[in-house]
Formats: structure tokens, C-alpha cells, sequence
């Protein structure tokens, strides 16, 4: 009998970047291509988390509440974070003529729904299907709280190019195939996953970025994040780094900014916080994964830093 995999507890193996880049990965992600004539302008309040726009022909404007309009050109990727409103328009001044509300429920600005009279097939919307615009969306509608770390560290919105996977997803959204949605998930994932690295890249990037690259700090965390269960202390991540106590700590404070046993605290909550999410798992278990002795332990901890139990948590997740 093969043992069936939970994709959670895989990212315990995960580098620290590429978990954190992994956070909000995509499982069923809503994906929809629009085909747009102008004058058209979506006002997007679904309250995600994080959503994808690719601009794969025509323009479009990401219009935001408190900044000024930024134009998308094809080719380009826009990443917002939400939850708070937004607009995309075909031009700043045209008046929002669509809502997007929670749960991707299209309507009027009167409330009618959308949802019959612009179907244009498979994962297709839109005014008219030979418009002059098209454009690809993903959302992220739950937060994985591995990911918070990394959505703590985004502007509201990013604009970065996005060829060739928009090309790829393009050409993968229209298909109703066996398998299709784990394809598009994947190809959502790469999409964000390719423009947040382009994105640190040439802006400031967060502490915990950069701190990846320093010979000492960078190997203890990944020592931390490849095995939280591990007993770890100051003094024995020290002697596996190669250094004194008092220097790990200092350069890991640092570069990280925060000292090594509150960054694995924070590592192993999130984590726990995640486990929780699976109907499965008890505290108990999920206590053991992240390298707590019992769950009482991790219940305080969580409650500690969280400001509420496991329990009221996963109550929480499951509304």
C-alpha cells in the first residue's frame, strides 16, 4: 500500500526560500481568462488574499484606491495583495460598470449576477469574444500561514514581465482535460513564483531574503527549516554552522532580524498553523512535526504568540 502524501507536510524538507515563495500555493485556485471590449472596468473586491492578473493582449490599468493608476502591457504580470479593493480597467477614468464580490461572484453595480450572460465556455468571460483585450486571473482564496512571512513583505501591488509562462497558461486555462486544474495550479504557482524572484531582485528585498545568501546565517536557516522537530538550541546550531554561541546569534539577529530560537518559533507555528487545516491531523500529531513534546506545549506556544489556542484556530479555518 503507498502511503498518501500530505503536500503540508512536504514543505518540512522544502529550502526556506522556496517554502516561503510556496506559502500560497495554488490548490483548486479559481482561473478565469476574460476577453474584453472597451469600455469595460471590474471592481474587485473578493477579498483574496493574492490574485494574478496577466495582460496577455490589449491594455488594461490596475487602478488602486490611495495610489495612482498603473498601466499593465502585454506581457506583464500584476500581483495584489489583498484584501482590500481595487479596480482593472481598460482606462483610469472608466467607472466601474462590474463587481467581483467574495467567492468570485460576478455581478452589477445593482447586484444583478453575470454569471449566465457573460459565459463564454471553458474558464472564458467576458463582453465579447473576439475583444480587443484579454486577460488571465488567478486568486489565491486562502492563506496558507506558511506564507505570511512572504505576504507581510509585498507592496499591495507588483508589476513585472511574465513571459513566457503567460503564454504557457494561455494556452492550459481553455482545456478541459483530466488532470487540468493540478496543471493550471502548477502553472500559477511558476507564474508567481517566477515574477516575486524578478520582483527581489531589483527592489528591496526583505531581511530573510537576503539573509539567505550569508554563509553562516543562510545554512542555519535551512538547518531550522528542514528539521523544526530537531531539539535545537543556540549552542548546537552554533557548533553546526561553525561558529561560537555568541557570534550566531548576534549576526543571525542581525541579518534576520529576530534572534534564531524566535525565528524557529515563528517557523514551527506556522507550520503547526497549516497542519491544523487538515481534518485529519490531531494536535498531538501535528505537536510532534513541528518539534513540540506534547500538545499542551504547543497550545501554550500557539496561544503565547497567536493570541489563541489550536483549537479556536482551526475553528477559525473551518468557517
Amino acid at each position: 500500500m503507498v502511503e498518501k502524501r500530505n503536500p503540508i507536510c512536504d514543505r518540512l524538507t522544502m529550502d526556506q526560500l522556496a517554502a516561503l515563495l510556496d506559502g500560497p500555493r495554488a490548490r483548486g485556485a479559481f482561473l478565469l481568462r476574460s476577453i474584453l471590449d472597451p469600455p469595460w472596468s471590474l471592481r474587485i473586491q473578493d477579498e483574496a488574499p493574492l490574485s494574478v492578473t496577466a495582460l496577455v493582449r490589449g491594455q488594461a490599468w490596475i487602478v488602486l484606491d490611495d495610489a495612482d493608476p498603473v498601466p499593465l502591457r502585454p506581457g506583464e504580470v500584476a500581483i495584489n495583495r489583498g484584501p482590500e479593493p481595487y479596480t482593472v480597467s481598460d482606462d483610469p477614468d472608466t467607472k466601474p460598470q462590474i463587481v467581483i464580490h467574495p467567492g468570485q461572484h460576478c455581478t452589477t453595480l445593482d447586484g444583478e449576477s453575470l454569471y449566465q450572460a457573460m459565459d463564454l465556455g471553458i474558464r472564458t468571460w467576458g463582453n465579447n469574444p473576439d475583444g480587443d483585450t484579454v486577460l488571465l486571473t488567478g486568486t489565491y482564496n486562502f492563506e496558507g500561514e506558511v506564507s505570511r512571512r512572504l505576504l507581510e513583505a509585498l507592496p499591495t501591488l507588483i508589476v513585472q514581465p511574465g513571459d513566457p509562462i503567460i503564454s504557457l497558461l494561455g494556452a492550459e486555462i481553455v482545456k478541459d482535460e483530466p488532470g487540468q486544474e493540478a496543471v493550471l495550479d502548477r502553472l500559477l504557482d511558476l507564474l508567481l513564483i517566477a515574477v516575486l524572484r524578478s520582483w527581489f531582485a531589483t527592489h528591496e528585498a526583505p531581511a530573510w531574503y537576503r539573509a539567505m545568501s550569508d554563509p553562516v546565517v543562510g545554512k542555519a536557516m535551512r538547518m531550522l527549516h528542514n528539521n523544526p522537530a530537531h531539539p535545537w538550541t543556540v549552542a548546537a546550531l552554533a557548533t553546526e554552522v561553525g561558529v561560537s554561541r555568541a557570534s550566531l546569534a548576534r549576526r543571525f539577529t542581525d541579518l534576520v532580524g529576530e534572534p534564531p530560537m524566535a525565528f524557529l518559533t515563528d517557523w514551527r507555528l506556522a507550520l503547526a498553523a497549516d497542519l491544523l487545516r487538515e481534518p485529519d491531523a490531531t494536535i498531538g500529531a501535528v505537536a510532534r512535526k513541528v518539534g513540540y513534546g506534547s500538545p499542551f506545549a504547543l497550545s501554550a506556544a500557539f496561544k503565547r504568540v497567536r493570541g489563541i489556542s489550536p483549537q479556536e484556530h482551526r475553528a477559525g479555518a473551518d468557517k
